[in-house]
């Protein structure tokens, strides 16, 4: 099947986001949490901290029980019992009293300040106070951190191992979160194996199946690499199937191009619907979207350049949008490091290294595994534009 129908990059978007899918959620446990995203508000459901606390070791005291105490005349308080962190006294201080604490416990009733035990000397069950405390001195009031019923982190929020704290400090276990979409990953054609496998004249090592299942997880999702399907007409469908059967979508490298031996494009209109096959972009014009069973099938490029621009243009943005994370694109503004030739009538996107305040254009070609290792994104010239002069500040859309 020849290039009958190339289409422009938005109809392939259209097309991709026409499929309906949505974001799907699920609870997890705060210990999986971390690099995941909120699917909903969270509300402290407890003060933090949950009662008024000392910040340091010393006697907890009524404050103007201390106001007239001085070094020429200081004040004595008894001393009626101890606090320790984890403990929560049973009795209450009244006028002249005070009581031993430590630090992080909580303050027993009656008391409203605590004074450091290196501030008073201790003599049998009396303290020696030489100077006033105030109301709140050395204390932690009960939500002043966090008050009960507070938006603590919106929904939206990608999780980090401040966020994931904090969810810790408020008490919960389990938070709602993503799911994340697990994506099949397929390499084909019969020149590609595996690393580790010998590699016999004409074979060449597999690259995209690694590039692709990594960018996934990188994003957020999940990978399940199925392995090299070989120009086998039986054994691309057996993948694609199992693909379908067991992920939410399912993404081929190679066999695109229209040549004798590419087959993507036929099993997967044999299997299901073929929308597209060929987008009017250079690089990434041998690209194919189908759908089987309601799940989308895609069919990157096999150049490794191609195949993880083509990703990053439409793959990168349906991920985001199921993991929640829709407004994630990381684009930079930076000047053209030298001049750029363009054919006219053809979009181009175009691999660029960032280099100081400079993007510079890498034009070894996109079956080269350098051009992309190397490539920090890229950047679109238009396709009514022959030439970027040298110095033009250029948008570059990042890679990962």
């Amino acid at each position: 099947m020849a290039f009958l129908k190339v289409v422009p990059l938005e109809k392939a978007r259209e097309i991709l986001n026409s499929f309906g899918m949505e974001p799907k959620t699920e609870e997890v446990p705060l210990e999986d949490a971390l690099g995941r995203v909120l699917a909903e508000d969270v509300v402290s459901p407890i003060d933090v901290p949950p009662f008024d606390r000392a910040t340091f070791d010393g006697y907890a005291v009524r404050a103007e029980d201390t106001f007239m105490a001085s070094e020429a005349e200081p004040v004595r308080l008894r001393v009626i019992g101890e606090v320790h962190a984890g403990d929560f006294p049973d009795f209450a201080l009244d006028a002249g009293t005070c009581a031993y604490i430590s630090t992080g416990a909580p303050l027993p009733q009656g008391a409203d300040a605590v004074i450091q035990f290196e501030d008073v000397e201790r003599e049998g069950d009396e303290v020696v106070i030489f100077k006033p405390a105030y109301p709140g001195l050395d204390v932690v009031k009960r939500g002043v951190d966090v008050p009960k019923g507070k938006l603590v982190l919106e929904k939206g929020t990608r999780l980090g191992f401040k966020e994931t704290a904090l969810l810790s400090a408020v008490g919960l276990s389990k938070v709602k979160v993503y799911r994340k979409p697990r994506v099949a990953v397929i390499s084909t054609g019969s020149e590609i194996v595996l690393p580790g496998e010998e590699l016999k004249p004409g074979e060449i090592y597999d690259i995209n199946g690694r590039a692709v299942s990594d960018a996934i997880r990188e994003l957020g999702g999940e990978a399940c690499f199925l392995g090299v399907a070989r120009d086998d007409e039986k054994r691309v469908a057996e993948l694609i199937l199992k693909g379908i059967s067991e992920c939410d979508m399912v993404l081929l490298s190679g066999g695109a191009s229209g040549g004798m031996h590419d087959l993507t494009s036929s099993v997967i209109e044999r299997l299901g619907q073929l929308y597209i096959h060929g987008i009017a972009i250079q690089p990434g014009k041998p690209t194919i979207i189908g759908q089987i069973d309601g799940k989308p099938v895609i069919g990157l490029p096999g150049k490794p350049t191609s195949c993880l621009t083509n990703f990053t243009l439409l793959v990168a943005p349906l991920l985001r949008k199921l993991l929640g994370r829709e407004t994630e694109v990381r684009k930079i503004r930076k000047k053209l490091a030298h001049k750029v030739f363009s054919v006219k009538g053809r979009r181009q996107f175009l691999p660029v290294k960032i280099d100081g305040d400079r993007a510079v254009p890498i034009l070894k070609g996109s079956d080269v595994v350098t051009s992309f290792v190397d490539a920090n994104g890229f950047i679109e010239v238009p396709e009514n534009v022959e030439i970027l002069e040298a110095g033009e500040e250029v948008e570059v859309t990042l890679f990962g």
